[in-house]
């Protein structure tokens, strides 16, 4: 590792540590435990040696509502944790009873009457929530949902941009114990039936259309298609977002579809005290979420309700340091977990701050404006996002106040050091920059930000609590101070509780626990840092092997994209002869050519910054880069169709037809 951090970027004030509910919490757990837990390092150290002891204090800090030790379903004492020694066997709180949705509608400790949601399209809609409201609407849906017959356990699926009702229905499956699925109205018809065909929901919530760059885009077609592909269906409820004066649903090829106002017409509001929430299992499902599926048909992947909500509530509360009143946006679409994520800060009394369309509208500065506007405190992006905005020279700082904004959040994508520099020097000083890392397989993060730790250049801060993270060798050695296989050698209660049709769960067992035996494997090539933090240096799938050695893609977009001419950058291992060559595309920035000269310049800035085995054999321009919906690039699909590979699934990228400049280059047969 060689990235100067002689200092620290940002440091918390003494003030802002003693605020913060992490030093609440450290205070709770030496009362209750008479641990030495006055730093985060003794704190973490103490929360995966004793994890039975940590996951009870945070259910009682965080003030879950539920029956934690209940014997409803034949409890047998105060258990939290079984089988801990047995991945991925192990159960948290296997007697606890609780319902989601009443622990994201509780009354806020302060302001019940403030706002709950508020909302912004970028065709200038805007919406606002208040505590009351939400709580009204999700019983309206909840009771026409029960009068059509759906149960604990059935599904309840959405096509729907990020839209106030998206969170309202979400809410409203979760208190009767259905299960939620969702997918960003941008998928076509074949993605989202490759997805909910596998799991037969009985109700579908979808759009008219919305709106992208300015521009209206219908979904009707899309929706009759996917009704028809979908035969388990009962209802087809449809969001006016397009065209909200709309007094008729778009019903053609459809005889089921209602208009949301009308389904939920019947019904009236009731307050919180009057919602039927039904309490069930710890490990009761919750959410299905789906792998990108661009190398394999989507993996459904279910998530239970108390491990989604206790993880949540950690990563909020302590790692994010959200307090009542706190204003959450997260850039992402109901097809990317981080949506799953954003929704459950209502657990933690803040207000969500949702964003529908391109985030690039006057140039990048529409989501700015918001924070500006509404007083956003933790604002959340890609990476990409980032970068970009550095590339155009979008300056915050400059044009904005952001007064209220205490941590930016960023993944997707690691975050290069560049990225790090950028948000520092031109969008505010005084902020805790978290770069966080985990995925849909854990709708959680196992690495991320702390209001209590210092900000270094190009490191996540901590691994979380509760998350015992390790990075291995291929021989399953621990390493110190090396790049490895990120893993995590103990449970943590998002472990899935399974994948959907996988009974024996050979699939699941095969995707987290074949290559380290009782050990989680995720997928990325990291290191910990001797700070404590992480560097992510990309998927581990995807690293080089150029004679032998191993290179994180990351280590070569952050020097490519250094360059001005370059917009951004993708990079693969082809096979060729007996080794692998390493092929970098480019996409160029507007007015700039491949030129020998930058070819180059290129090598040099790789040769000169890391290592020869870094440098490309070949760079080759394209005019796109092919990414999925969340937005992260997609650099298996490239390799398979370098090789003559099908892929699969490409339903699930933003732009598959960018697939095709990889196809037959001549520049690769020799």
């Amino acid at each position: 590792m060689s990235l100067e951090n002689h200092h620290p970027l940002w440091k918390p004030s003494a003030e802002r540590i003693a605020s913060s509910h992490m030093t609440a919490f450290m205070r709770a757990v030496h009362s209750r435990y008479c641990v030495n837990a006055d730093d985060y390092a003794h704190l973490h150290d103490w929360s995966v040696k004793h994890p039975a002891d940590f996951w009870n204090a945070l259910w009682d800090f965080a003030g879950v509502v539920g029956d934690k030790f209940g014997d409803k379903f034949g409890g047998a004492g105060e258990r939290v944790l079984v089988a801990a020694d047995k991945l991925p066997f192990a159960q948290f709180f296997p007697d606890a009873t609780l319902n989601f949705a009443e622990n994201l509608l509780r009354p806020r400790a302060a302001g019940a009457e403030g706002d709950a949601i508020v909302f912004r399209g970028e065709n200038r809609a805007r919406s606002r929530l208040t505590y009351a409201e939400l709580v009204a609407e999700v019983s309206r849906v909840a009771q026409a949902l029960r009068e059509l017959g759906v149960q604990p356990g059935d599904r309840v699926a959405a096509f729907l941009p990020n839209l106030p009702e998206t969170v309202i229905a979400a809410l409203a499956t979760a208190s009767i114990g259905a299960v939620w699925t969702s997918c960003s109205a941008d998928f076509g018809a074949r993605g989202v039936i490759d997805r909910f065909g596998q799991v037969a929901p009985k109700v579908l919530f979808a759009c008219d259309g919305y709106f992208m760059n300015l521009k209206p885009v219908d979904t009707h077609q899309t929706v009759c298609e996917i009704a028809a592909g979908l035969p388990s269906l009962e209802r087809v409820v449809i969001v006016p977002y397009l065209n909200p004066n709309r007094d008729t649903p778009p019903t053609a090829g459809m005889s089921d579809a209602v208009l949301w106002s009308d389904f939920v017409a019947p019904f009236a509001a009731q307050d919180l005290a009057n919602i039927r929430f039904e309490r069930m299992p710890f490990n009761h499902p919750l959410y299905i979420v789906y792998s990108s599926g661009t190398t394999g048909a989507p993996k459904c992947i279910v998530h239970g309700a108390g491990g989604t909500l206790l993880m949540h509530l950690k990563e909020h509360l302590l790692h994010c340091d959200v307090h009542p009143g706190d204003r959450m946006f997260y850039f992402t679409t109901c097809g990317w977990m981080m949506w799953n994520w954003l929704i459950s800060a209502l657990a933690s009394h803040a207000t969500l701050m949702l964003y529908e369309g391109s985030p690039f509208l006057s140039r990048g500065g529409v989501l700015w404006d918001y924070a500006d506007e509404e007083g956003i405190t933790h604002f959340g992006v890609s990476a990409k996002y980032l970068d970009a905005l550095a590339k155009i020279k979008m300056h915050p700082m400059e044009t904005h106040r952001l007064s209220t904004l205490r941590q930016i959040l960023s993944t997707g994508s690691p975050l290069a050091p560049e990225g790090f520099d950028y948000v520092y020097q031109h969008v505010k000083r005084d902020v805790c920059l978290s770069s966080i890392s985990g995925g849909t397989d854990l709708i959680a993060c196992f690495a991320g930000g702390n209001p209590n730790l210092p900000v270094w250049r190009g490191e996540l801060q901590c691994a979380l609590l509760g998350m015992r993270v390790d990075v291995f060798d291929e021989r399953g050695h621990s390493l110190k101070g090396q790049k490895g296989e990120l893993v995590c050698t103990a449970p943590f209660p998002t472990m899935p509780l399974g994948f959907w049709n996988d009974p024996e769960q050979k699939k699941y067992r095969a995707a987290y626990f074949d290559r380290f035996p009782g050990v989680w494997h995720h997928g990325d090539w990291c290191e910990i840092t001797p700070h404590g933090g992480l560097i992510i240096y990309g998927r581990s799938d995807a690293v080089l092997n150029p004679g032998g050695v191993r290179i994180g893609t990351a280590e070569i977009y952050r020097q490519v994209e250094k360059l001005e001419e370059v917009a951004e950058s993708l990079v693969i291992g082809q096979n060729w002869g007996r080794d692998i060559r390493v092929v970098l595309f480019v996409k160029l920035q507007e007015g700039f050519t491949l030129t020998d000269s930058l070819m180059r310049r290129i090598k040099d800035t790789i040769r000169v910054n890391t290592t020869p085995r870094h440098v490309p054999d070949k760079i080759l321009a394209v005019s796109d880069i092919p990414r999925t919906k969340s937005g992260k690039i997609v650099e298996l699909a490239v390799r398979a169709v370098v090789h003559g590979e099908p892929v699969r699934n490409t339903e699930a990228l933003a732009n598959p037809e960018a697939l095709e400049q990889f196809r037959d280059r001549v520049e690769l047969r020799a």
